[in-house]
């Protein structure tokens, strides 16, 4: 059903709702896409004319500043008209339902919705019920999927190490309420990565973590050895108020990477973090800013991944 639902009769991408049920040609479309406009942000005039008499609306019921400026910036170096909305500030508070706002917006000519909510399944009830002409993407919903992010982690990965079929790959931290682990594990699976790991506590993980496909460890000592990639979690401070975890300090003590933990992967180990970071808690500032850390170029390249996507939504 996501499948269909995210494909045309023909096979060409519709909406991306989430990286699960997509096949590996269109996530190595959108990643070679994507590569041909890195240079795009290089250049003196950073904009090409894609898009251009298209409304892209970025509608965003949650709170976000790198996503929906990175979006905002992919849509306008296309050349589209941009609508900024901060809806859960406006008719939602006011009690009108997410299917009459998406209603209200198509009636303003949209072509394209860029949609993040708290709820999982949000995205796909908006492209059920859109008009044909009409694109989804979904920029993060509930704990489900944010399929955007998974593919910037990809082409990051793509980029410095070349391919995925060579790779270990660690997860690290707060899986249970990760959206971007879901779509970083279909991603990685799905482009042949053969084998993804998960480091975490217990409490962190979700129920269904033995369907999908990757191997659990408990410990950084044994989760980290002889891996090529490091993907850490962000994990939100209010969450360790409760029983899940004692402490910011007894989770960093733990499972925060650590130079010295790092030094049980490979020493070319490469080391992500979707952002953002809250430093001391899963991530030294020694690591995060230091020479095996990739993660200002996740953000940068994540604008060439949004224009990619963007791009192939629109036809061209």
């Amino acid at each position: 059903m996501k499948n269909n639902l995210q494909l045309t009769d023909d096979g060409r991408l519709r909406h991306l709702l989430t990286l699960d049920g997509l096949p590996a040609r269109i996530l190595t479309q959108i990643l070679d896409t994507a590569a041909s406009f890195v240079a795009v942000g290089e250049r003196d005039v950073k904009s090409v004319p894609l898009l251009r008499g298209k409304a892209v609306f970025n509608v965003f019921f949650e709170n976000s500043t790198r996503t929906r400026t990175t979006f905002e910036i992919a849509a306008k170096r296309l050349s589209a008209d941009v609508v900024n909305l901060n809806v859960g500030s406006s008719s939602q508070s006011k009690g009108e339902t997410l299917l009459d706002t998406v209603a209200n917006l198509s009636a303003m000519h949209a072509d394209m919705f860029v949609v993040r909510h708290a709820a999982a399944g949000a995205a796909h009830l908006i492209a059920r019920h859109v008009a044909p002409h009409i694109h989804v993407v979904n920029a993060g919903d509930g704990r489900s999927s944010h399929p955007t992010q998974g593919l910037l982690d990809m082409f990051t990965i793509r980029h410095f190490k070349g391919g995925f079929h060579n790779l270990r790959v660690a997860i690290v931290g707060d899986v249970l309420h990760s959206r971007v682990a879901r779509s970083q594990i279909h991603g990685l699976t799905t482009l042949g990565c053969p084998e993804v790991r998960v480091v975490a506590p217990k409490t962190l993980l979700p129920r269904d973590v033995d369907n999908l496909g990757v191997h659990v460890y408990h410990r950084m000592d044994q989760g980290l050895k002889d891996v090529d990639v490091v993907m850490m979690l962000r994990l939100q401070n209010e969450r360790m108020q409760g029983a899940r975890l004692p402490s910011a300090g007894e989770f960093y003590k733990h499972w925060g990477l650590t130079v010295d933990k790092l030094r049980f992967a490979k020493p070319d180990a490469i080391v992500m973090h979707p952002g953002p970071m809250n430093r001391g808690v899963e991530i030294d500032s020694e690591v995060a800013d230091g020479p095996q850390a990739v993660i200002l170029s996740q953000v940068t390249f994540g604008i060439a991944v949004r224009m990619a996507v963007m791009s192939i939504l629109a036809g061209n």
